[in-house]
């Protein structure tokens, strides 16, 4: 009878259990070593095997060689547990089942002892469905079963349950079934089923089971048919709605290169597809290829390109216009590929001489015909406007060189309120330039000189010019006698003729 592969394949024993080592090590020990429970929860994510291993758990207790943690497959309780017809373990499916009347009934069950084998088992899957007054209900038979009654419950939500059904089980974490272990299965699954196949096109398969081996195996159904008993990449990227990987490592190459027309090609085939599938292809051919530690790109390009696609996914949740998105992804993509580390950008300030807008605006150092080099306070200042041109506006306006000797570059600096917060925040990166200019052993030194108030110079122009000898005259006398002899005089005709009575002979010219 054709049968689906995850009914065919279903595991009958605990080393046939894919991806779930731990869940199957421990319960073989306790059924070895008789550390047996009254109550199991079993919860992790769908297809996963938790049905699976309650029933192989089930098998094993009423195996009639047994408890062991390999039944023999051979006795009348396990042939009829395989066959699902053992009236002594009984499934129960809460999501249809889940009335406080349904548990009323499974609580009258409980009182009789089981027909034929050792013990009686109740299955309880997707329990996390029942109401809270059947929870409730089954919480004193749960707590305190008969020694015959072991239960084992599923679901794929532990958090819905009440922590009073919780405290009352062991409970085992079924966890993702690594993408890994389903490929192997599924090339063991082929190999059985003499079906050809491309190990990418398993891989594609694989991933889009997201850890359900289960949903793995149904659309490995599905690619068999499609396909037509050899699976192939392009057509199951077809059947799936995924790109292939050849056309995005093109997309990648197009990126790198800038090729924008390139890209806008890629952008218009892009809209056949689900925005959010095209982001999540991308992602992973990211990740493959840095785990396979491949070349294409920077680890600094691998760290932009990741948080850019992210922010693009993110993106898609607040956008109605799927292209869209996916035309800024693919701009950001391209502007990342030029930006430079810090190291890079440093060591391009020292080579790069095309002036910016701003800098176009620095009036240049003057220089004598003879002079055809700057000295150093000069190269610094050039160097400081190349990286902060207000900085080097206040840096040329306070200061003024006075040497460069042993590697030392003495200035002064008269620098006052707002000027003198500018130089001080600003002085890390001037020193930083000094190292890149003269090397790691050059220094700066400042010597401070305080401006002259201007009450100060006033007080200078106000006291008398003393005389030091006897035949210098006194010009200060000699301008009070100007001014009263100038009043004598008409200001237009006679200044020059009272300039030369004053002082003997003409100082001016008319």
């Amino acid at each position: 009878m054709l049968q689906a592969l995850a009914i065919k394949y279903r595991p009958k024993n605990f080393n046939e259990l894919v991806g779930q080592n731990t869940v199957s090590t421990s319960l073989k020990y306790a059924l070895e070593n008789n550390r047996l429970a009254h109550a199991y929860l079993f919860s992790g994510l769908r297809g996963s095997g938790k049905t699976s291993s309650a029933r192989i758990f089930s098998r094993a207790l009423v195996c009639e060689k047994g408890p062991s943690a390999n039944p023999c497959g051979e006795c009348s309780q396990c042939i009829s547990s395989l066959n699902g017809s053992n009236i002594d373990i009984i499934e129960m499916d809460a999501a249809s089942h889940r009335s406080l009347e349904d548990i009323q009934e499974l609580i009258e069950q409980v009182k009789y002892a089981p027909s034929l084998a050792r013990f009686k088992i109740f299955i309880i899957d997707e329990v996390h469905m029942l109401t809270s007054q059947a929870a409730n209900a089954l919480l004193k038979t749960l707590e305190e079963p008969p020694s015959y009654v072991k239960f084992i419950l599923a679901t794929t939500d532990p958090l819905k349950l009440p922590a009073t059904v919780l405290s009352r089980t062991q409970h085992f974490r079924f966890k993702q079934i690594s993408t890994h272990d389903i490929l192997n299965h599924l090339e063991w699954i082929l190999e059985k089923e003499n079906i050809s196949y491309e190990k990418e096109a398993l891989k594609l398969i694989a991933r889009s089971g997201n850890g359900s081996l289960r949903d793995t195996l149904t659309l490995l159904d599905q690619a068999i048919v499609y396909c037509q008993n050899h699976i192939q990449t392009q057509k199951i990227t077809t059947m799936l709605g995924f790109l292939d990987p050849a056309k995005i490592e093109e997309f990648y190459q197009a990126i790198l290169n800038s090729n924008k027309d390139k890209v806008l090609e890629f952008l218009k085939d892009f809209e056949d597809y689900e925005a959010s599938n095209v982001i999540d292809e991308m992602i992973f051919f990211l990740k493959e290829a840095f785990f396979a530690k491949n070349n294409l790109f920077s680890m600094l390009i691998y760290e932009r390109f990741f948080r850019i696609l992210s922010r693009a996914k993110t993106m898609l949740n607040s956008s109605d216009d799927d292209s869209f998105v996916l035309c800024v992804m693919a701009f950001m993509l391209i502007e990342a590929t030029h930006l430079k580390t810090i190291d890079e950008a440093i060591k391009g300030s020292k080579q790069d001489n095309t002036p910016s807008p701003k800098q176009q605006e620095i009036p240049p150092i003057q220089q004598t015909p003879k002079e055809e080099k700057l000295n150093p306070y000069e190269n610094l200042l050039k160097t400081i406007y190349k990286r902060d041109y207000d900085l080097a506006e206040v840096f040329k306006k306070t200061t003024q060189f006075i040497s460069f000797e042993n590697n030392i570059l003495n200035i002064s600096s008269h620098a006052k309120d707002n000027d003198r917060i500018v130089l001080n925040n600003g002085f890390k990166l001037i020193k930083t330039l000094l190292h890149e200019l003269f090397g790691e052993n050059a220094q700066i030194k400042i010597q401070k000189i305080e401006p002259l108030e201007t009450q100060k110079l006033q007080d200078i122009f106000k006291t008398p010019i003393k005389q030091e000898t006897t035949n210098t005259p006194n010009l200060n006398e000699h301008f009070e006698n100007f001014k009263k002899d100038a009043k004598k005089y008409d200001p237009k005709e006679e200044t020059k003729e009272a300039l030369n009575k004053l002082f003997g002979s003409p100082q001016i010219e008319s």
